[in-house]
This record gives C-alpha cells, structure tokens and sequence, in this order.
C-alpha cells in the first residue's frame, strides 16, 4: 500500500491509500478519487516528503501494545492546519444515513449471492451468466483476485451499529 497526499482544484488537502501508483492512476481516470471536502474529482498527488526509514526513525517506533501494557501514544504527525481531522457530529451523522440508504437501494436491487460472490462475479464477467447485480462475501484474497482480473467490484460499507 502506498500513501499520497492528494489536492483537488479548490487546495483542499487530504490523503489516499493505494496499491500503487497505477492504482491511483486508474482510479482517477474513471473519476473514483474525489475530494472528501467539496466532492471534486479533478484530484492530483501534493508534493509530499518521502517517508524514509533511519535508524533513529526505527529505534522512535513505540512497542505495539500487549495486553498488559497501555496502547502506544501515536506518532503521526500533525497534520496542516486546512485539513479537517473529523467531521462535526451532524455532518458525521448526515454521511453515515446518506451511506445506509444508498446501502440498502443497492442491496434492493441486487441478488445476495452469499460466500458465491467471487465464483458468481466471475460468471457475470466472463458472460457465463446473465448481467445483474449482486453482493455478497468474499475474502481479501478473493477481492485481490478478482481486482487483478478486473473484475469491477466495490465493497459496500460497513456502517456503525450494523452489527450490533
């Protein structure tokens, strides 16, 4: 995975996380990558530091914490103040009920097709079953599969409280 700060045409900042460049790359030209602040899709990566690892670097890297020991205060650094680090509660909570309900419409009109998901996918792809929407479950290395033969498939969100 690799990190990029990312501006959109309005300077607003804010970071993506990609498996590489031609992710991002692929991922821009169809309009995927878009500013969380204004909705832009006219984004490019900033001009950012490279994260090299020295030896100090490695040796300021706080244990991981076990379970008799506290979690390890974070170390990333501040970012500039332009960047929004969360959204306020309503904005939080407007996001979140837009997400479920486009959630729940697309699971309306889409089959569950249950741990079948990257074996159903496939079939559609490949034209050895009928074109349609469907979701289901499908593990890391599945998704990484079907990516790779690209398949086009997006993961629906989960949202606070689903699993409750």
């Amino acid at each position: 995975m690799i990190r990029y700060t990312l501006r959109c045409d309005a300077g607003h900042a804010f970071e993506g996380w990609f498996r590489g460049s031609d992710d991002f790359d692929m991922q821009r030209a169809r309009g995927l990558v878009t500013c969380p602040t204004c909705g832009s899709s006219a984004v490019d990566k900033a001009l950012m530091a490279p994260a090299v690892a020295t030896a100090r670097a490695r040796a300021e890297i706080p244990a991981p914490a076990g379970p008799d020991r506290e979690p390890a205060p974070s170390s990333v650094p501040t970012p500039p103040p332009q960047v929004a680090l969360s959204p306020s509660d309503a904005v939080r909570a407007q996001v979140i009920a837009q997400l479920r309900a486009l959630k729940t419409e697309l699971m309306a009109k889409a089959e569950n097709v249950g741990t079948a998901f990257p074996e159903e996918a496939r079939k559609i792809h490949y034209g050895e079953a009928e074109e349609r929407g469907i979701y289901g479950a499908a593990s890391r290395e599945e998704v990484a599969e079907l990516l790779d033969e690209g398949i086009d498939i997006l993961p629906l969100p989960v949202l606070p409280d689903e699993h409750n």
